[in-house]
């Protein structure tokens, strides 16, 4: 019966964890994009820049607030998506055997949120920016994207580090 178990539990290479910590990740990138750059620091929302709905106005404001909303309720439907196959996972025994492999997983989906949000909407459509009030927002726009880089990079690495179910799994004398 062990053995079966153990042939179902999957490393963090396979599918077991991965698409299920990489959707949590990408969810709470959007979350932190969302609610500390959008909400609580005020740099930007979803359409500062597009000309048509500036945030120093009313209409402006609405407009906007209602943009971050449903860029809220995208990125809760990744996690939603992510937990629902998380807990599928668990019940079929083929969640990663590590923390850290979550833990790499969670932050590589994070970066992927930040690589394609700030290739997207900063670089590509110019929708917003990082920061447009400091001058020179193509500087931190870039910045936002090689951070992203750097999150893929090292979640990668961490979930790639951590031990397989073979490994962790106790050894019969």
């Amino acid at each position: 019966m062990e053995a079966a178990s153990s042939t179902h539990t999957s490393s963090p290479r396979n599918g077991g964890v991965r698409l299920p910590s990489l959707l949590i990740g990408i969810g709470m990138g959007g979350f932190v994009d969302g609610i500390v750059l959008h909400q609580l620091l005020q740099w930007h929302h979803m359409l500062t820049d597009t000309g048509e709905h500036p945030a120093g106005t009313v209409a402006g404001l609405e407009a906007n607030t209602l943009a971050d909303g449903i860029f809220h309720a995208a990125t809760w439907l990744f996690v939603i998506t992510g937990v629902t196959l998380a807990v599928r996972s668990w019940q079929q025994n083929r969640l990663a055997p590590s923390p850290s492999a979550h833990l790499g997983l969670l932050l590589a989906g994070w970066g992927l949120f930040n690589l394609v949000e700030g290739i997207t909407n900063h670089l590509v459509l110019g929708v917003h920016h990082v920061r447009d009030d400091l001058g020179g927002p193509l500087s931190w726009d870039l910045g936002f994207v090689a951070l992203g880089l750097l999150q893929v990079l090292a979640g990668f690495a961490l979930a790639r580090r951590a031990p397989t179910a073979a490994q962790r799994a106790p050894r019969k004398r």
